[in-house]
């Protein structure tokens, strides 16, 4: 195979199901909102990693090469925008009354990964080590796309639904707060770690 379809897909399992702000994302989602209304969000956070996917497989990073300090800013504002993200998590409490509240529609979660520097890095890095020299432009990216999407549609809904979970236990109760700051906390820590930590 001109792309190393099962270590590709170790590796991609291991990136899209580890915390990171996406991640963060769904299971906030999830805990304040619960699992049903979360799910057009998963779909569109899953879904949103295609639009990064096939730029950078038909050659975007060639112009990274010639303007790096573009990506480069856009990397930085990336990370203020998920930073400003996780406080509006740490300010939210949890939806335990019942009553009507707008959970974050399919397109919020289109937007998620393109805005994402961990996924940037895991499909940057997915290109670079798994695809061999010389293999189709179509084939490559197709089939990194394919794996991809398919560890998401496995893992995703499974953030989104240990959110839930976790809202049923400590909503309400004195832990909401610690909860939501928890969030917040992991969401910034997985920015920093991706920004300055060679993380991907």
């Amino acid at each position: 195979m001109s792309v190393a379809v099962a270590s590709f897909a170790i590796f991609a399992a291991s990136q899209v199901g580890t915390p990171g702000p996406a991640n963060m994302a769904l299971l906030a989602t999830g805990a304040r909102y619960g699992f049903r209304a979360a799910l057009p969000f998963v779909v569109g956070v899953a879904l949103g990693k295609q639009l990064v996917i096939w730029p950078v497989g038909f050659g975007l990073m060639e112009l990274a090469d010639r303007a790096p300090w573009v990506f480069e800013a856009l990397k930085y504002a990336s990370a203020a925008y998920i930073i400003w993200l996780a406080w509006k998590v740490a300010n939210m409490r949890l939806n335990t009354t019942g009553q009507a509240a707008q959970a974050p529609v399919f397109a919020a979660g289109l937007i998620v990964h393109p805005l994402n520097p961990k996924a940037w890095a895991m499909i940057v890095g997915g290109f670079t080590a798994f695809v061999a020299p010389g293999t189709p432009t179509l084939e490559a990216t197709a089939t990194i796309a394919a794996v991809l999407l398919a560890c998401q549609i496995v893992l995703h809904p499974i953030w989104a639904l240990a959110g839930d979970g976790i809202a049923r236990t400590v909503a309400g109760t004195a832990g909401e707060p610690y909860l939501m700051w928890s969030l917040a906390a992991l969401t910034v820590a997985s920015v920093l770690f991706v920004l300055f930590g060679g993380g991907a």
